[in-house]
């Protein structure tokens, strides 16, 4: 610890009285200590908390006070500051010390325990560190986006000592870590990029900030499930199709050229989310035929051919796209059959 001599007319003038009218007594004194004043190494609490600030002097001082950088806080047992939070705990004579309650970041700096000998001012110098927990104090709104787009996703923190900011996708399918920085740029996002992305904030003071940010990605519907479905005259027959799309489609069902409404006797459409239904309750034979499910948003729209057959007609009951493609390939087969025949 370095100490730096001040010339007498420099000391504070509130260090005149001499220390005898300062220190209360029947506290052993430590002579011989040359290397006093000594204050505490580097001080440092949490914002909210107390900071002490102890001073270690000898029988040899006549004067002592207590500065943060120019400012005199105490002089002996005489409080300059004005500061209700900056209180005196000792003033003997081997220790002065001072507490500052609610420690904020202003009170950051330098501190000076000042002293007066007979011989000449001395100082020894405490700086006060406050750290401060991680706080996330901006972050981007929810926002929805078309598939394709490019988002940027903002994440601004403070903190003492500066908070490291991680963002990580909290996806069901495991996507975890993604960036660790500020902001989070996707390029042509995708949907399985949509979901929640949770921004944390550490710095190890306290415990971490965390946020959170959803992204939706909408995108036109695709149809994931119609399959063909048979029943017999006079039972029920249910035709299902399921699409997933954001925002939810939205389902129009058609046999041939004519769409279906709710209302034709014996038939209900049902759409719930992203699965529409038609059920015939009383199956005809004039019900057995192909028909079409389209489903639409705002992006798009897709359909897919559904079959209802009757007892011994012969369908591989998958959905749309697998029957359509079985149908081409047998028709270029026959096609190819005729052309080499001829």
């Amino acid at each position: 610890m370095s100490f730096r001599a001040l010339p007498p007319s420099t000391f504070p003038e509130a260090l005149k009285a001499p220390i005898s009218e300062l220190k209360p007594g029947g506290v052993p004194v430590r002579s011989g200590d040359a290397t006093f004043p000594k204050a505490m190494d580097n001080v440092t609490v949490r914002q909210g908390e107390s900071a002490t600030l102890r001073c270690t002097v000898d029988d040899r001082v006549t004067r002592v006070a207590w500065l943060n950088r120019s400012t005199i806080l105490y002089a002996g047992n005489d409080k300059w500051s004005i500061d209700n939070r900056v209180v005196i705990l000792s003033n003997t004579k081997t220790q002065y010390s001072i507490k500052i309650h609610n420690v904020d970041v202003y009170d950051e700096g330098p501190y000076t325990c000042s002293v007066q000998t007979d011989n000449h001012p001395k100082t020894s110098r405490v700086h006060l560190i406050v750290q401060v927990p991680p706080q996330i104090v901006n972050i981007s709104s929810d926002i929805t986006v078309n598939e394709g787009s490019s988002v940027t996703l903002m994440c601004l923190a403070f903190g003492r000592p500066e908070p490291t900011v991680t963002w990580r996708h909290l996806s069901g399918k495991g996507q975890g870590f993604v960036s660790e920085d500020e902001y989070l740029e996707i390029t042509g996002i995708t949907r399985e990029q949509s979901g929640e992305y949770e921004c944390s904030a550490v710095n190890d003071v306290a415990v971490p900030d965390v946020r959170k940010v959803k992204v939706t990605v909408n995108y036109p519907p695709y149809i994931s499930n119609a399959k063909n479905t048979g029943a017999s005259v006079g039972q029920k027959g249910i035709l299902q199709c399921e699409a997933s799309a954001v925002p939810v489609a939205e389902f129009q069902w058609f046999k041939e050229d004519t769409r279906l409404a709710n209302g034709l006797e014996g038939v209900r459409i049902e759409s719930k989310g992203r699965l529409s239904t038609l059920t015939f309750f009383n199956v005809s034979e004039k019900d057995y035929g192909n028909y079409t499910c389209v489903a639409t948003n705002k992006l798009g729209n897709t359909n897919a051919s559904i079959i209802l057959y009757g007892p011994g007609a012969v369908h591989d009951g998958g959905n749309a796209a697998s029957r359509v493609a079985t149908g081409l390939c047998l028709w270029a087969a026959l096609l190819a059959r005729l052309l080499l025949d001829f």
